[in-house]
Formats: structure tokens, sequence, C-alpha cells
């Protein structure tokens, strides 16, 4: 659960992602903040979040007491192999004008961090909003659908068992010569993308020609 409810911001989008991995509500305060918790939700090595999760108490210039709330702590799968992270999501351009303020807070979550066994990072839209978000948000709406046919999905798999390495493309036009058919295939093949069975290179432009392989 989280530490903090998220307060309605006027100045900017606040609101509560879907999520099946996030400990109770997965509030964001912006957008960067919603698209970074797209890529954790999307991500394989993820296992569960919770957003704002501790309050870590620090002293400012004048030794007022304070209280931090970093924004995301993200727990990874027993075979990642990675410590939890604590997360503090922020524009580049708000660190450059406003680091003097924020190096005291951001040094006593790095201790409180290191004392629960942790990682404190602090990542930037350079890292959130890349291509692999792009495909996050295409094909997440994929992952959570019901209704797949069982028949399409095998005839996917058992066609990119026998090609190897082919292309969505390409993949479809072996196994129907009609356009109107092969669109028919075409949420089972994002859903196959989505769920991690066929591999691809989502840090690139997912279309109609990136290359796919059977995992």
């Amino acid at each position: 659960m989280s530490a903090r409810k998220i307060p309605k911001n006027y100045r900017n989008v606040t609101g509560i992602a879907a999520s099946n991995k996030a400990d109770g509500q997965a509030g964001f305060e912006s957008t960067l903040e919603r698209d970074f918790l797209t890529l954790i939700e999307f991500s394989q090595e993820v296992e569960a979040y919770k957003v704002q999760p501790v309050g870590i108490r620090w002293a400012d210039h004048a030794n007022k007491k304070r209280c931090y709330f970093p924004d995301v702590l993200v727990y990874y799968t027993e075979e990642c192999g990675r410590s939890p992270f604590l997360f503090e999501v922020k524009y580049r351009s708000d660190l450059a004008t406003n680091w003097n303020d924020y190096k005291p807070k951001f040094k006593a979550a790095l201790s409180f961090a290191r004392l629960k066994d942790w990682r404190f990072k602090l990542i930037t839209e350079v890292e959130i909003r890349t291509p692999l978000l792009k495909n996050a948000r295409f094909l997440l709406p994929f992952r959570i659908q019901q209704s797949n046919s069982p028949e399409y999905l095998e005839m996917l798999t058992t066609k990119l068992r026998q090609l190897g390495k082919t292309s969505p493309s390409q993949l479809i036009a072996t196994i129907y010569d009609e356009e109107w058919s092969q669109a028919k295939l075409l949420p089972s093949l994002w859903f196959l993308v989505a769920s991690f069975q066929v591999g691809c290179d989502l840090a690139k432009p997912l279309n109609m020609e990136s290359e796919l392989w059977w995992r």
C-alpha cells in the first residue's frame, strides 16, 4: 500500500493506472510517472511494485524536519535476481533547475535504500520515453484481452516453430493469402508478443517487418 495518498493537482495530469502488478492503487502525478508505470507493468522482469511506498525523514538547510515520498518501489522476479529499486521519476529540466533543493532528500533516500538492501535510482524522460514505451502502450491491451482464438494461437505458434525467424507480415502471409483473414490473426499474434511467448526486439519500433522468433 502507498504511504501517501496522491492528491489532485490542477497543474499536472494525475490519475490511477490500470495494473495487475501494483500493491494498492497505481497512482501517478504526471504523464512521465504514468509512462514509467506503463513500462514496469509491461516488463517481464518486474514482479510487483508500490507507488509512494515509504516516507523518508530528512532535514533541510534550516534543520527543519521534512518527509520525502519516493515515487515507486519495484520488486523484480526471482529469475531476474535484482534487488528492489526505489525510483524517483523526474524531468531532466526539473532536476537541473532544482537540484540543490532535491539533493538532500535524494541523499536521504539513498541511505534509506541501502539500509533496506534496496537501490535508489533517478529516472528521467530519456530512459522512459523510448520505442519500448510505445511498444508497451500498444501491446499491453492485447495481453489482457480474453478473446484470443485457440485455433489462431495454435496456427501461429506451429508456423513460427517451422519458420524459425520471420516477421509479422511474412508469418500471417504463410497462413492465409486473403488480407481479411490475415488481419484476423493479428490480435492473437500481438498477444503472443505481449506475453513474451514470441521473441522480438522491443527496444526497436515494432512494425509488420520486425523480426520475430519462437522462444
